[in-house]
């Protein structure tokens, strides 16, 4: 396999496509599977049974596949991380495989971006075009949705789910869910309104845009009624709105589960 440099570590049983490139001082397990066009530049390390799919770039100091840092499942037989294809893996970026509360599986979807420093914890599932700024870092079980941006230095608590193409600002920990579309803001991160450049980058007719904020501002800015109440009302108000429904379902969802939905900032 010309593609893969001398001083690289390929253990016995490694599956690793011919077209992929193995650069200086990598090393990979014998359960690991690299699919076509894949690169590990230099320095990086795929654990256990880590599948990294095609076209996918992996950078310098990067750690795919290590047991999860969860005390007491940090050495489990079976456990595998399944990255998807055409990601961007940056810098010393760290993605760990599952517990056995999850089916030993942390997922990763296509065409993400992870920057430097960032952090996949053991029972993610993270959708496609997600965005993970240098050091954003998600805790175990999290669930982040398709076209989802975490900005520099924020934090996701364990189990939270962040919806489709919500916005996480820098800095920001997170500890509920965030509904879809949701902008989130402030060292102890509150909904501030809606990602509206995301959805206007989406395509969405202004009328689209306008429908979503509406809803928004029913259920979280209104002053009459409960919470429930309110919700309610959007749901027979916007029906026949199929982004609204998404973050209604959302939040429905939330609440079956007996989980905790970020709230607007109070002030």
């Amino acid at each position: 396999m010309t593609n893969i440099h001398p001083t690289a570590v390929i253990e016995d049983g490694a599956q690793i496509a011919a077209s992929a490139k193995i650069g200086p001082f990598c090393v990979v397990s014998s359960k690991a599977k690299i699919a076509d066009n894949v690169e590990l530049i230099a320095h990086v390390t795929v654990m256990n049974d880590t599948t990294i799919g095609e076209g996918t770039k992996v950078f310098p100091g990067a750690v795919l596949g290590a047991g999860p840092q969860d005390h007491g499942n940090e050495f489990n037989d079976g456990m595998k991380l399944i990255i998807g294809k055409d990601n961007i893996i940056r810098e010393n970026v760290t993605m760990q495989c599952g517990t056995p509360k999850e089916q030993m599986i942390t997922r990763v979807g296509n065409h993400g971006m992870f920057m430097v420093n960032s952090h996949v914890a053991h029972d993610c599932v993270v959708g496609d075009n997600v965005i993970m700024t240098n050091n954003a870092v998600i805790g175990g079980h999290v669930h982040v949705g398709d076209g989802a941006i975490l900005g520099g230095n924020c934090a996701v608590h364990q189990f939270v789910r962040i919806g489709r193409k919500a916005m996480i600002g820098g800095l920001s920990g997170v500890a509920r869910d965030v509904i879809p579309f949701g902008l989130v803001m402030g060292d102890r991160g509150w909904l501030r309104g809606l990602n509206l450049i995301g959805l206007k980058r989406s395509g969405l007719e202004k009328s689209e845009v306008a429908a979503v904020m509406g809803a928004y501002k029913l259920v979280f800015q209104g002053k009459e009624g409960t919470f429930e109440d309110r919700l309610a009302e959007a749901k027979t108000k916007f029906a026949a709105n199929p982004m609204v429904m998404e973050q209604i379902n959302f939040i429905y969802d939330a609440l079956e589960g007996k989980r905790k939905v970020l709230i607007a900032d109070p002030e």
